[in-house]
């Protein structure tokens, strides 16, 4: 079977780019499997647009763009299963940031990224990981600025509580 130049280019930047663009949709979902599946459906997206994508340099974004869209799509259908709680479920070790290699440290947080909310969870990989301002979020996200500042505010909260860190 005989590839286009098109189709070759395409599968070398999945190549080059997949495990960059897999940590960025296991941010987004919390979830190894759920990662795997939300950069597949954002890959299918690409794959269908490629030929009309003519900055081959903004294709990082374009993915993002689109594991984030799926994302919430996925969550704005899906009913809410999990209820939120004041109080944080007992971990089994505390995590003492000073004294621990960044190997546990990074794990930590991974763990309390993963137990945060789904909206909260998307609002500071946005913001932080992404990089995007509050007008930015708000808009991916279909919410107010103000709703970006709190939610953000919140989630900071409790990664601190989570991770033991004092607050700021």
């Amino acid at each position: 079977m005989q590839t286009t130049s098109w189709e070759d280019e395409f599968r070398e930047y999945v190549t080059a780019r997949g495990p960059a663009l897999l940590r960025a949709a296991h941010q987004l979902t919390g979830h190894p499997l759920d990662a795997e599946d939300l950069l597949q459906s954002a890959l299918t997206k690409t794959y269908q647009a490629w030929e009309r994508i003519e900055d081959r340099g903004a294709l990082d974004g374009y993915v993002r763009r689109a594991m984030v869209n799926i994302n919430i799509s996925q969550w704005r259908r899906r009913k809410l299963e999990e209820y939120p709680s004041d109080e944080l479920p007992e971990r089994p070790a505390a995590c003492d940031p000073a004294g621990s290699s960044s190997s546990e440290v990074h794990e930590a947080l991974e763990q309390a990224l993963r137990e945060l909310p789904e909206r909260m969870r998307a609002a500071i990989v946005l913001r932080y990981y992404e990089d995007m301002t509050e007008l930015e979020i708000a808009k991916t996200l279909g919410i107010s600025v103000g709703t970006v500042k709190s939610t953000v505010s919140r989630a900071m909260a409790k990664l601190r509580t989570a991770l033991e860190l004092p607050a700021q």
